[in-house]
């Protein structure tokens, strides 16, 4: 068994080192067969039988020992992985050959409990039966697989699984202890000495980190191009905001009631400016600007439709609406003045009450003021305490330290006493290591000499061979058949015709789709011409409709600037004399008592609400703004500041 160990050993140093990406098989081969000169003849045999099988074979034992490891070897080492190649190869294709006899020797040669695992593993009937025929399927036919390789393995079967219990009983024994009668040695314990107990380390002083710099405000806030549509959309909404008002209430002159002593207006120097007709850079896209002239809006065919169809709408919308005036439908202006009126007055009492909402802010803040000043002194009193605890456990920790490093000092020489008696005796051990590493390095050079002077000579007979093989293939041979394109097959099958004939039928016909692609671009063509004149006409009519409603826009923030000019400022509120009287009394208390040297507390930053451009122009329809606060808004918001409600934030100096 020591002998088929050793064979079993050299071919898994061998396919250890086999790579299938980059050797050839018949190079391996030769090579390791020019290794093995200096074994007998019968030896060299085995060997070279059992790894020129496993080579040819690679890919059914792959298949074989990685589900192994996959299944039932997961705890088996990548190192045996060779070993079970073998075991795999002569299990399934030289045990016909071998024996039962042999093979059971040559299993007995390798770990037990290693092959036990693998050849239950192999020898199931389940698995031979299911995965195994078919993974060997997709490489081999299947029915050379299980006449040849899966059918044998299932006659072996009994007899492989009786040498596995018999391995595995031999295993078990030889791992059950043996019971003895002689008295156990009692181990008994040394007399060592006592070693010193270990001194407290120092504490390493703690390093300094740099204090690193605050990340960016920048990085917490949206691009200027996202602001930029945000205001854009916001633009947009408030224009159509207007555009809605203008629907349900703007009336046309003509329907409009005034009494018999009212003039007509005929002073037309004094109409404000109107707005230019929108810019059309193409046919099929509208074009207009935001305030701010930056961010250009284009429309696409699809809203040049719909907000044609819009326009279109309410031009039918506003046609009924005369239609029933001059039925004698009747008008409904004093309601909307009485409206006005309860709109202005609940627009004082919101102003009043947001006052005074601000005022008792502005009120806790100053008593929260006078209870950070208390707390700051209690805080002040204790860390004097503390600072005058940790001085007098810094001065404990220094003499201790300088105990510590005493006795340290006294163990360093101990030590060093001991290391020159060890160096030595290391001395001498190096020596003997480096007479032995001599005599190993001089049988390495003699036998990496022999191995250069077989390998020149193999690469002798390569060069023989490979001139011999170009010798060949340079030798004159006829090639070419000459081929009559005009001439018919006579296969006898219907529609027969030669290659010059199936030339012209084909140049035929894709002339035919030529003229059919012609025809269809020249009706698609005409389609577009006819859908972008529509298309023009449409922006005409849109810009000519925008261009009304500027002017419409334009005489109705007339009319609200006159009728704001003349409304008065709020009355004040009791409530806000009051606040105001107490916020000044708390003003005054912390000012007296602020200390000379004291330094506030950082206040915490409250978020800024953003008012954009479009909720002030709802509020001002509202009459929440007045005009100039609206116009605050708006510039603030296009130049990217904060707009706080009621433009009580930025508006200085102005009475809301």
């Amino acid at each position: 068994m020591t002998y088929y160990g050793k064979c079993i050993e050299m071919v898994m140093k061998h396919l250890d080192r086999f790579q299938p990406e980059k050797d050839s098989p018949e190079q391996f081969l030769e090579a390791t067969a020019a290794s093995l000169q200096t074994l007998s003849p019968q030896k060299q045999a085995f060997i070279m039988e059992i790894l020129s099988g496993c080579l040819e074979y690679h890919k059914l034992l792959t298949i074989v020992v990685d589900a192994f490891y996959v299944r039932d070897g997961r705890l088996c080492l990548r190192a045996d992985y060779s070993l079970f190649e073998v075991i795999c190869y002569l299990a399934t294709f030289q045990l016909e050959e071998l024996g039962f006899q042999l093979f059971r020797d040559v299993v007995r040669s390798q770990p037990v409990h290693k092959v036990c695992q693998f050849l239950r593993f192999l020898f199931n009937p389940l698995n031979l039966g299911s995965w195994i025929k078919d993974e060997w399927s997709l490489v081999y036919e299947t029915s050379h697989v299980k006449e040849n390789w899966i059918d044998p393995l299932m006659r072996w079967q009994p007899e492989i699984q009786e040498l596995i219990d018999q391995l595995q009983g031999e295993l078990t024994s030889q791992l059950s202890p043996p019971k003895s009668k002689a008295k156990v040695t009692e181990p008994r314990e040394l007399s060592l000495t006592t070693p010193r107990p270990r001194a407290i380390p120092v504490p390493e002083p703690v390093p300094q980190v740099a204090k690193t710099r605050p990340v960016p405000r920048s990085t917490y806030q949206p691009p200027k191009e996202q602001r930029l549509l945000e205001m854009t959309k916001r633009y947009n909404r408030w224009k159509a905001e207007e555009l809605l008002l203008q629907a349900n209430f703007k009336e046309l002159r003509c329907a409009v009631p005034r009494s018999r002593g009212e003039p007509q207006l005929q002073d037309s120097k004094k109409k404000p400016r109107l707005r230019l007709p929108p810019r059309i850079l193409k046919a099929q896209k509208l074009t207009f600007y935001t305030p701010n002239d930056n961010a250009p809006v284009k429309l696409n065919t699809a809203a040049i439709l719909r907000e044609g169809a819009l326009y279109q709408r309410q031009v039918e919308k506003e046609l009924q609406r005369v239609d029933r005036l001059v039925d004698g439908a009747g008008d409904f202006s004093e309601f909307l003045e009485w409206q006005r009126r309860m709109q202005a007055k609940d627009r004082e009492e919101q102003l009043a009450a947001g006052e005074v909402r601000r005022l008792r802010g502005k009120l806790s803040h100053e008593e929260a003021v006078l209870a950070r000043q208390q707390v700051a002194r209690e805080k002040r009193r204790t860390a004097e305490l503390k600072k005058e605890e940790t001085a007098e456990l810094m001065q404990r920790c220094a003499e201790r330290r300088l105990q510590e490093e005493k006795s340290m000092k006294e163990l360093v020489e101990q030590v060093m006493e001991t290391q020159k008696n060890v160096r030595v005796a290391q001395t001498e051990l190096r020596k003997g290591r480096r007479r032995i590493a001599q005599e190993v390095t001089e049988e390495n050079r003699e036998l990496l000499q022999r191995s250069t002077e077989a390998a020149k000579e193999e690469q002798r007979r390569r060069c023989t061979l490979v001139s011999q093989l170009r010798a060949l293939e340079f030798q004159p041979t006829r090639r070419g058949k000459l081929v009559d394109l005009t001439q018919i097959p006579g296969h006898g099958l219907e529609g027969e015709m030669s290659v010059v004939e199936l030339r012209e039928r084909l140049a035929l016909l894709k002339e035919t789709r030529r003229r059919q692609e012609e025809e269809r671009r020249d009706q698609i063509i005409q389609g577009k011409r006819a859908k972008s004149q529509e298309l023009r006409d449409t922006v005409e009519q849109v810009a000519l409709c925008r261009a009304a409603m500027g002017r419409s826009a334009a005489l109705r923030w007339e009319e609200k600037k006159a009728r704001w000019a003349a409304a008065g400022a709020p009355s004040q509120d009791e409530r806000v004399l009051e606040l105001q009287r107490r916020i000044q009394e708390k003003a005054a208390e912390r000012r007296a008592r602020a200390a000379p040297g004291h330094v506030p507390a950082p206040r915490a930053v409250r978020p800024k609400q953003r008012t954009p451009a479009w909720a002030a122009g709802a509020w001002l329809r509202t009459g929440w703004l007045s005009e100039d606060h609206a116009v605050c808004c708006g510039s603030r918001e296009r130049m990217g500041k904060p707009v706080g409600r009621g433009g009580a934030v930025h508006c200085q100096g102005m009475d809301v």
